[in-house]
């Protein structure tokens, strides 16, 4: 049983610290076994903000997701395909990133829309944050992530217990979270071995967690009656 799987990185910065913890999170999902993880990274995309013109709620079409059109086109077809999700943000002001957010504010088409509405409903969700201090927001960043989860209708999990946070995967990107750091080294992430453990942990139980909810959806259609 294949297992689909969609890594997207809120991060501005292509090949950094968020970016990296992510693909932990994805390389321990793939030695599972029988999986399909795909990274895709809004660096560098055009993301527009969700404007509420309620087009999607009123005159959606099908395979035509939102009003607006950008590098979301391309993306909103990969998240319909998935099994699971894992979303992963740098930690800016206590919160996620504006990337981050505006492509949850987009995946409204998910949640309200007149054709799409509801089709993110039992698929895994995972966050993933990674923050400069460990004081500074990291659990209010995995908890927004994991917060539209809930929206959309999914079901958020978490990592196994005892490696760290209860709400996800949790990176620091200084030396312990203090804010030393080496100007020559851009992925002290590499450095946040306990971090770095939850992050696999993290991805391994996304695959544990959608196998069982694609055998028990097709136990129940199985055993359907007429």
């Amino acid at each position: 049983m294949e297992i689909n799987i969609i890594g997207i990185c809120g991060s501005p910065i292509k090949g950094g610290n968020t970016e990296v913890f992510l693909q932990e999170a994805l390389k321990a999902a793939k030695e599972a076994g029988n999986v399909n993880a795909e990274l895709l990274t809004l660096a560098g995309k055009e993301i527009k903000e969700c404007n509420h013109c309620n087009w999607c709620i009123v005159k959606q079409e099908s395979d035509k997701f939102c009003a607006q059109s950008d590098d979301m086109d391309e993306i909103y077809p990969k998240i319909l395909k998935a099994d699971a999700l894992l979303v992963a943000s740098p930690v800016y002001i206590t919160r996620l990133s504006g990337l981050t957010a505006c492509l949850f504010d987009r995946f409204r088409v998910f949640a309200h829309s007149k054709i799409y509405g509801g089709k993110l409903e039992n698929k895994v969700g995972a966050a993933l944050a990674v923050s400069w201090s460990r004081n500074l927001g990291i659990e209010t960043t995995l908890l927004s992530i994991v917060s539209a989860f809930f929206v959309l209708g999914m079901i958020p999990i978490s990592q196994a217990q005892g490696m760290g946070s209860a709400f996800g995967a949790a990176g620091l990107s200084s030396e312990a979270g203090t804010g030393k750091f080496d100007p020559k080294d851009k992925l002290l992430i590499l450095k946040d071995e306990f971090g770095l453990k939850g992050a696999r942990s993290l991805g391994k139980r996304v695959v544990e967690v959608s196998r069982l909810l694609k055998l028990g959806e097709a136990a129940v259609h199985k055993h359907a009656g007429p």
